[in-house]
């Protein structure tokens, strides 16, 4: 019986090897349900995630006691593939629209779209609704937390499979794969330790905040989703060139190849993971879900072989349960750094934290840690400056190079000799080298107002939010340094 197991399970993985490889060549292929040779979907970007997905997936699975992953579902057998008329597909599409403000638009294209995927692209759609259980349910509270359409969840499957681990080759990373600079912009640290792009709480947080941010700009959700594909600027140019139309639809022949693709790739993912079983297609068995997780900050570094030999807790789950590291080592910080694991096992980490550090250094104080000593700790190993010690500074939105000088009361000169920087030009996550921060002489303390912020409405601008709060147009300037004259709905504008 063991025996006949594992030849089945042999036989179906070797199976499924050879659908890989011939979808992969099939992927490359035209499109059979596309009239126009222009309309057929780029491969490589989204081929690159796919690849990945499936063979992460595999591998996870031949680890697993399952030897068969497919469900049975009204009453299919596992083989079939349903085919569907168009009209079919067009009221199901309009069912979603009426659920939601996306334009799920039924046309030739997103039609041509959703067929392929539900006959070529089976395999990869299975495992995206598995691994949902692990992250739909956080992207749904974040979605909701900042206003936005629940349906963007599915954004994330055709940029990295719902996998943080991701990369494209452009150098994207994470669930919603950011690029570096846009990533630093949004708040994602990044060290020789760490990403924060491939954070799957952050990284969604700072995705919410730059749809948002897009959907302000356009007012329009399929422009706002092209436009996080290929930036405002190449948006921009095609809504130029198109005579000012305001319709991706119209402007989609002048938009680059893949983001040609990137709409009705998002509109046939949203169909078919709504009507899976409709099309045969079932959830790869889920390792965990979200539901199952719980989250605990560490008060100094630790490595995870410790956490794993001590509390019987395989380090491959902590690995991927804890994307952001970039090694196995959990590192000191001051914005502590947090574990992500099953409630048990965090349950285990709270009672016997003090102990593992101990563990790793038996010498150590367990003394609680402040930011100032973790500031030490952190920078024990820097050499002492000839001015004074050295400390650090990260830019923050709406700091200039001047702002930070008059804050320490040095020059701005002497930040660019320290920090070799050849223009004032600084960016958000910056990390600034101070040398005189211990020579400072502390400013008299003055009374904290509490800031008080406002949420750009359609029709507003600085002058009615000025006069709305009873100020001038220049002192609003003033509290907002790094706000325009041009606003968006859903900028936050601090008005006190």
């Amino acid at each position: 019986m063991q025996r006949n197991w594992w030849k089945r399970l042999q036989l179906k993985i070797a199976v499924w090897h050879l659908f890989i490889v011939l979808s992969f060549y099939g992927f490359g292929q035209k499109n059979p349900y596309l009239n126009n040779p222009n309309d057929t979907l780029n491969p490589d970007p989204f081929l690159n995630t796919v690849e990945q997905s499936l063979n992460y997936f595999y591998a996870d699975y031949a680890n697993t006691k399952y030897s068969d992953s497919i469900i049975k579902s009204l009453n299919y057998e596992p083989s079939t593939i349903p085919l569907f008329g168009d009209d079919v597909y067009c009221s199901r599409l309009n069912e979603m629209n009426n659920q939601s403000p996306f334009g799920f638009d039924c046309n030739a294209i997103t039609l041509s779209s959703i067929r392929y995927f539900a006959e070529n692209r089976r395999s990869f759609v299975k495992i995206v609704l598995g691994r949902s259980a692990l992250y739909f349910d956080m992207f749904e509270e974040k979605l909701s937390e900042y206003g936005l359409p629940l349906e963007l969840k599915y954004l994330a499957c055709i940029e990295s499979g719902l996998r943080p681990q991701v990369k494209s080759r452009a150098g994207a990373l994470g669930l919603w794969q950011f690029m570096y600079r846009t990533g630093l912009y949004y708040g994602l640290e990044e060290n020789s330790y760490i990403d924060e792009r491939m954070d799957p709480q952050k990284a969604t947080d700072a995705a919410c905040r730059l749809l948002k941010k897009l959907y302000g700009i356009y007012g329009d959700w399929n422009l706002a989703l092209a436009a996080y594909n290929a930036g405002p600027g190449t948006i921009n140019r095609a809504i130029q060139r198109s005579g000012n139309q305001r319709s991706y639809w119209a402007i989609r022949p002048s938009l680059p190849r893949e983001t040609q693709g990137y709409v009705p790739n998002f509109i046939a993912a949203a169909y078919l993971m709504t009507y899976h079983a409709e099309h045969n297609l079932m959830p790869a068995p889920a390792k965990i879900h979200n539901a199952q997780l719980d989250t605990m900050c560490l008060k100094r570094g630790l490595h995870m072989k410790t956490i794993a030999d001590a509390l019987d807790w395989d380090i491959q789950q902590i690995k991927d349960l804890n994307p952001l590291y970039k090694t196995e080592y959990i590192p000191l910080s001051i914005k502590k750094r947090c574990v992500t694991g099953p409630l048990d096992k965090i349950i285990l980490l709270v009672g016997y934290e003090d102990s593992l550090y101990l563990l790793e250094n038996p010498t150590q104080s367990i003394n609680p840690l402040t930011p100032d000593t973790i500031s030490h700790e952190l920078d024990a190993s820097l050499p002492d400056s000839s001015a004074g010690q050295y400390g650090f500074h990260k830019v923050k939105a709406g700091e200039s190079l001047t702002t930070i000088a008059q804050k320490y009361q040095v020059s701005t000169e002497q930040l660019m000799e320290w920090n070799a920087l050849q223009t004032t030009n600084v960016y958000v996550g910056q990390r600034l080298t101070l040398h005189e921060i211990n020579t400072v002489s502390p400013t008299p303390a003055k009374p904290v107002t509490p800031k008080k912020y406002y949420t750009v409405k359609a029709g507003d601008n600085l002058s009615k939010i000025a006069g709305r709060y009873g100020l001038s147009l220049v002192q609003l300037k003033k509290l907002n340094p790094g706000v325009g004259n041009v606003i968006h709905v859903g900028d936050r504008i601090r008005v006190k």
